[in-house]
């Protein structure tokens, strides 16, 4: 977003909203980071004057940004600014768009080397974000419109990520939620997912075997950040029809190949 675009962007409490609602409450916490991210400093007046809002509205509000570390008071100036937590927010945001920007050039290679859908996708929680798509010419094939989501359990993406995290982040993640069932194949119980997930660790890719949608395979394998973690996944989609067993001995580790150029294209590095 551009400083041009936030100066136009009407500040204070938006039309319509509730008084005392939390969406009003978070709208005014992000006029004040948009303030903050305008300026050098700001008093608590100036701050309050330009969101339109009470000073102890103001007050609380930063007080709360703070203890997140997306603002940071200068006590002895008297005067607030943007906090180190806005910036690895913002930072994240960077990472995921080097990663399409770089990757482009290897998914484009990878689709017309296997003739079958390409994705790259981040994950989110228990779901997995698909932010970029290189699509079969194939009559028959994957689509998955960036922005759409999956359970991270049941898809290729998401299980080659997992894997690289680690069993106690996966116990974690799944410590109140289920592995929810979408098809005969999906994986519903954590300890067989957690040996699956060590399959994944030593040959390098993930399968999912239609376990979200019958008739779809996909294979996959993590693109891994400059601290050697997973940032997203790279895949192969498309139809098991041609997807068979015979070829997963030269797709899987193509698909890692692929997930290793573009580690290293955005500078980053395998653990271990």
């Amino acid at each position: 977003m551009t400083t041009k675009e936030l100066t136009a962007r009407p500040r204070g409490r938006p039309r319509g909203s509730e008084p005392g609602g939390s969406v009003q409450a978070l709208d005014r916490a992000l006029s004040l980071l948009e303030l903050l991210a305008d300026a050098d400093g700001l008093t608590l007046t100036e701050l309050a004057h330009k969101a339109e809002m009470a000073p102890s509205t103001a007050h609380r509000l930063l007080t709360t940004l703070e203890g997140r570390g997306f603002a940071d008071q200068d006590r002895e100036q008297g005067t607030w600014r943007i906090g180190v937590g806005a910036f690895r927010v913002g930072s994240a945001f960077l990472r995921n768009r080097k990663v399409v920007t770089m990757g482009r050039a290897v998914m484009r290679g990878l689709m017309e080397a296997t003739g079958e859908t390409v994705n790259l996708g981040i994950a989110d929680g228990a779901e997995v974000v698909f932010i970029s798509q290189f699509e079969s010419h194939a009559p028959m094939r994957a689509f998955f419109r960036p922005g759409r989501r999956g359970p991270i359990h049941a898809s290729g993406l998401g299980k080659a990520i997992l894997a690289a995290r680690g069993d106690e982040e996966v116990r974690a993640l799944f410590r109140d939620r289920k592995l929810a069932r979408f098809t005969d194949n999906t994986i519903t119980r954590l300890r067989a997912f957690l040996a699956e997930l060590a399959k994944i660790r030593q040959r390098g890719w993930s399968l999912d075997d239609e376990e979200h949608t019958l008739g779809m395979r996909c294979i996959a394998a993590a693109v891994y950040d400059e601290y050697g973690e997973p940032l997203a996944g790279v895949s192969v989609s498309g139809p098991s029809v041609r997807l068979p067993d015979s070829r997963l001995a030269a797709l899987g580790p193509a698909v890692a190949e692929a997930a290793a150029e573009i580690t290293e294209s955005i500078g980053g590095r395998r653990p271990g």
